[in-house]
């Protein structure tokens, strides 16, 4: 099964619309959301297209297929608004290899879970992929306000790979677990 991973929409229809598209082009099953889906947050400005309402009626059209991991800017009023549940975190086994997917506010590169062989998070905006003894460490980036000049990207896992990717599907960072 291959999974699309995606985190810091903070709202942004425009970049939440792409969701559908990028989903075909990467042919994936299910959507792991790593948090921070309507608030933009008092520290970023308003995304483009800001309409947290429409971006919560198309997730709800995935919700079947859709993990959703809380970030430190969603709200239980926003679970409200969304027809799939919130979780601190998500743990997912492939290949023998643990995966641990969270926000990033709390579990991250330098606060690290205990039996993990892949910490996959957001919060940070930008995306990164690197190892520390054995540990795979991956930030998606943010779909919709990345920093640092950072691409707009997200996440895809199969079988065999994790990779870091732009908007338009090409390949950032890749590496084989």
């Amino acid at each position: 099964m291959k999974y699309l991973v995606i985190s810091d929409i903070h709202g942004s229809f425009y970049y939440a619309s792409k969701i559908p598209e990028i989903m075909k082009r990467e042919n994936t099953k299910k959507l792991i959301l790593l948090g921070d889906l309507y608030y933009h947050g008092p520290r970023n400005p308003l995304p483009k297209d800001y309409a947290p309402m429409k971006v919560a009626e198309l997730l709800n059209s995935y919700q079947n297929q859709i993990i959703a991991i809380r970030g430190n800017c969603d709200a239980l009023v926003d679970e409200t608004i969304s027809e799939f549940s919130f979780q601190s975190s998500y743990q997912l086994n492939i290949h023998d290899k643990k995966f641990f997917f969270t926000h990033g506010h709390i579990y991250h590169k330098d606060h690290i879970p205990k039996h993990v062989d892949v910490l996959v998070y957001g919060h940070l905006h930008t995306g990164f992929m690197e190892e520390h003894e054995g540990l795979i460490c991956v930030n998606t980036g943010s779909l919709s306000l990345p920093k640092n000049h950072t691409p707009h990207s997200y996440v895809v896992i199969d079988e065999e790979k994790i990779s870091l990717k732009d908007i338009e599907g090409n390949i950032i960072l890749e590496k084989d677990f």
